[in-house]
């Protein structure tokens, strides 16, 4: 099932793709591994979905946070995470944006663990795939699409369909579209030039995908987004269509313009 739904406001929208992941975690027992992204264009959702959580108690000790990438600095050793309180840090983003937001309020036992939320590991970026098929797959993955050159986390135009867990070298463009993402980074300069990721591969084996995008700023995005019936290696981010329960969420913002 392929579908796109549009939406007045970022609000209305993360309202939707909300209710879908709360849905679908209510209808599902024991283990739900959740695909996340950071950045802007997941906040409208993360926060709906902190409220639908607080409204309706649920137990979230069984969601598991999958997080699609993190930026690495060079060291002596070998590439390795940045500073976990970093402004621009995934790791910080998963703790301070995602985990403290949903467990607000929970019930010390109906909180996410600390344990459940993953990152891959720059010094073995293969084990990831491997741990997330181990647990049955990501359930649904939270999807955004850069929106100068169609990057999904750090996969950067021309990533292969068949590209897994592994470090990138950030394109150009994808580090300015971060001084976006982040605002604090003072240049482009200032923005990290590797960063871990997961793959095309990774990501097209989910169960559900949900694309994300809104905004006046996201309608060449959208324009390819919208119009793609299978992967494109040229905006990596259509790899949102190669799974077989996919929706594109939009604002009409981002869909001004496009063709019906």
């Amino acid at each position: 099932m392929r579908q796109i739904r549009l939406f007045d406001t970022p609000e209305a929208l993360g309202q939707a793709v909300a209710t879908d992941i709360a849905d679908r975690f209510a209808a599902k027992t024991g283990p739900f591994l959740l695909g996340c992204p950071g950045g802007r264009s997941p906040r409208p959702v993360y926060a709906a979905l902190a409220d639908l959580v607080a409204k309706s108690g649920l137990d979230v000790s069984r969601l598991t946070i999958v997080m699609m990438d993190d930026y690495l600095i060079e060291t002596p050793t070998g590439f390795d995470h940045v500073d976990a309180n970093a402004h621009y840090s995934c790791r910080r983003f998963a703790r301070a944006e995602i985990q403290a937001v949903l467990n607000a309020g929970r019930a010390p036992g109906h909180r996410i663990l600390d344990a459940n939320v993953w990152f891959p590991d720059p010094h073995q970026p293969a084990a990831y795939d491997q741990r997330i098929d181990a647990a049955g797959g990501i359930d649904f993955f939270l999807l955004a699409s850069g929106a100068g050159d169609g990057h999904v986390a750090f996969n950067p135009p021309g990533s292969s369909a068949t590209s897994q867990t592994r470090i990138v070298t950030l394109a150009s463009q994808t580090r300015r579209d971060n001084l976006l993402t982040f605002p604090d980074f003072p240049d482009v300069d200032a923005v990290p030039r590797h960063g871990l990721t997961v793959g095309i591969a990774t990501i097209a084996r989910s169960h559900a995908t949900g694309m994300v995008v809104w905004g006046g700023a996201k309608r060449t995005a959208f324009r390819h987004l919208s119009q793609v019936t299978a992967y494109d290696p040229g905006w990596p981010a259509t790899v949102w269509a190669a799974c077989p329960d996919a929706t594109l969420y939009a604002d009409h913002a981002a869909a001004e313009g496009s063709p019906g």
